[in-house]
């Protein structure tokens, strides 16, 4: 058998181990040591084990992750992000859908110290469904808009997707922080649009709070209770974005901030710093076990040379490069509606990161596009792991049909909003190339 046979034969049973829910990383790295097995011999792939791990783990870059998820974790068991919704609240209730929209600009608050979408859903879909509903708001509404808003967590910075990508893809991750900054705020303002104009069409979805304007003291109060995060964030990114420190002293910086001020605030026990070390551990020994795997994935198809006689094909048809990317697009979207983003990326970027290259697209705009599909993934049919992660909050209150039916129209938003970063990469790039 050819190299680009063998190649194929492994990537079928790479999926055949996936849809019979063996975990990704053991699947990753046993289907990547065969395939060198196979290729070359035993000695080469037992070679390969042992050295890509080590130097994909070499890279300091790689520290950062449990810096920044033991940043978000201390914010979360601490309870510093309690006030963010509170005060968005105060601030956004008279709008249309207020409540709705203070949701999402808390989801966008609490972003911006977990960088985790998962997070950001089941913290405001603790604090703020049982609001809504008790205001009656359509549960649809509420359980959708919480949902979809958890999907800006994997956006705004700190984002530990961007962070994975531009360590395999080589990429700045300052910069992919700054391109990221820019389509969660898009992304934000378009929610924020789409709940007004739903409930101006709809006012059922969302009555009116009675009772509930805030004076302009109660507002100056509201705000107060949001000083916790916005210290650390604007001690961590304004150090970061400034050239003070690397990502990688900010994700230590970050972590030390968020004790430091649950101190201050009182909340920092020894069962909080406890639970968000084993958090801290577990999340990332699974993030590197899925990441090992991939680097080995990346050496097995690089030396079947698969990536490049499949750019090579795509591309000998004369496709536009828009098309290509619309492919890439719909192979994103159906991938997450079946792998958690994590090993969607890791996955496939052996495979697209060369078609990327080859068609003329940054791949610094790629990777922030790559992380906006994979969020949409997370709340698309059948996975959509903050839909359940909604689901287990909220208990009876609400049904998953329901759910998913209240993210449709978020993910419809979503797609028009990928369509224009394909159309207008600028978007994306002109604040880190401005910055850069």
């Amino acid at each position: 058998m050819s190299d680009l046979e063998i190649a194929g034969l492994f990537i079928g049973a790479l999926f055949f181990l996936i849809l019979m829910r063996i975990p990704i990383g053991v699947s990753l790295i046993a289907v990547s040591f065969g395939g060198l097995w196979s290729m070359f011999n035993w000695n080469i792939a037992w070679g390969s084990l042992g050295i890509v791990p080590y130097n994909f783990a070499n890279s300091w870059v790689l520290s950062s992750i449990p810096a920044f998820l033991l940043m978000g974790f201390i914010c979360y068991h601490t309870r510093l992000t309690q006030g963010l919704f509170s005060a968005a609240q105060v601030w956004l209730s008279g709008l249309p859908g207020g409540l709705a929209i203070a949701s999402v600009f808390g989801c966008a608050g609490f972003a911006a110290v977990t960088g985790s979408s998962v997070a950001c859903s089941a913290a405001m879909g603790k604090i703020a469904v049982p609001e809504m509903m008790r205001n009656r708001y359509s549960a649809e509404l509420a359980t959708g808009t919480v949902a979809a808003a958890g999907t800006i967590g994997a956006l705004i910075p700190p984002s530990i997707l961007m962070i994975l990508y531009g360590i395999i893809a080589r990429q700045s991750v300052s910069q992919l922080f700054l391109g990221g900054l820019v389509v969660g705020v898009i992304t934000l303002l378009a929610y924020v649009l789409l709940i007004i104009v739903r409930v101006k069409l709809n006012p059922n979805l969302a009555p009116p709070v009675e009772g509930n304007k805030a004076s302009r003291s109660e507002k100056i109060k509201a705000l107060g209770q949001t000083w916790p995060v916005l210290l650390i964030v604007i001690g961590v990114f304004a150090g970061l974005f400034g050239g003070a420190f690397t990502p990688t002293e900010a994700g230590a910086i970050g972590a030390l901030l968020s004790m430091m001020v649950a101190a201050l605030y009182r909340t920092l026990t020894f069962k909080a710093v406890r639970m968000a070390l084993v958090e801290t551990i577990t999340t990332t020994a699974a993030l590197l076990i899925i990441a090992v795997g991939a680097s080995l994935l990346t050496r097995f198809l690089a030396l079947s040379g698969i990536g490049d006689a499949l750019s090579s094909s795509i591309l000998a048809f004369g496709v536009s490069p828009v098309l290509i990317m619309f492919g890439v697009v719909l192979v994103y979207l159906v991938l997450g509606m079946m792998l958690e983003p994590v090993g969607a990326m890791l996955l496939t970027l052996p495979i697209v990161m060369p078609l990327v290259e080859e068609t003329g697209y940054s791949l610094l705009w790629f990777g922030v596009v790559l992380v906006k599909l994979l969020e949409i993934g997370m709340i698309t049919p059948p996975m959509g792991m903050n839909v359940f992660v909604i689901k287990g909050v909220v208990g009876n209150m609400a049904s998953l049909t329901t759910i998913f039916r209240g993210v449709f129209w978020f993910v419809v938003v979503d797609l028009v909003i990928v369509a224009m970063l394909i159309a207008f990469p600028d978007i994306v790039l002109f604040l880190p190339n401005w910055a850069g």
